[in-house]
């Protein structure tokens, strides 16, 4: 059954969400004081420092299948495989250049689709009020992971919708960690020596 499909206004008004300002004067103040042999430091170059820092991470994140461990002990981010939704998926660019409703099935990964997960629920990320933190991929990181999954998705866990995320994840760890002991015990293991 085709749905309708409706051209988007492209010239409709829209709403903005004022974004918040986390580098501000007062933190670069605060940072010069703490370390001073960084007191020629500006806002553009704390930025792009931060700005490079975050890429080395999400394409780390992209690069391991088992995801990275961000510093602090904030948590953990990985690419997990799911499932395709059920309801119906709008292919937006070709239903726009058909004028009619079509649905996106990814085939090239089996209808599996790339989802980014964060997790602070483990035993070793104990910190305060851990349950209210959030993470938002940026635009960029989201475009990466579209770009390069369906060249490699067989590569990433897949992930039970109907289970814990944590639950998986230590499930994963324990599973990774059975299969490099399993290597070691291999190599050194000796037919003739008893």
């Amino acid at each position: 059954m085709k749905k309708s499909y409706k051209k988007p206004d492209v010239k409709a008004p829209r709403f903005r969400q004022k974004g918040k300002v986390l580098v501000t004067d007062t933190l670069i103040n605060k940072f010069k004081k703490k370390y001073p042999k960084y007191k020629d430091i500006t806002k553009v170059k704390f930025n792009n420092i931060i700005k490079l820092f975050n890429e080395e991470v999400w394409s780390e994140v992209i690069e391991n299948r088992d995801g990275v461990q961000l510093p602090e002990g904030i948590g953990y981010i990985f690419i997990g495989s799911c499932k395709n939704v059920k309801k119906y998926n709008f292919d937006f660019k070709t239903s726009s250049e058909y004028n009619t409703s079509v649905e996106n099935k990814n085939w090239e990964t089996d209808g599996n689709v790339a989802k980014i997960f964060y997790s602070s629920y483990s035993e070793k990320y104990h910190y305060k009020n851990r349950e209210c933190w959030n993470f938002f991929a940026c635009r960029n990181f989201k475009r990466s992971v579209s770009e390069e999954y369906p060249k490699r998705w067989t590569m990433y866990h897949e992930v039970n919708p109907h289970k814990k995320i944590n639950e998986q994840f230590v499930k994963m760890a324990r599973k990774e960690y059975a299969v490099k002991k399993t290597e070691l015990d291999s190599k050194n293991y000796k037919d003739f020596e008893i």
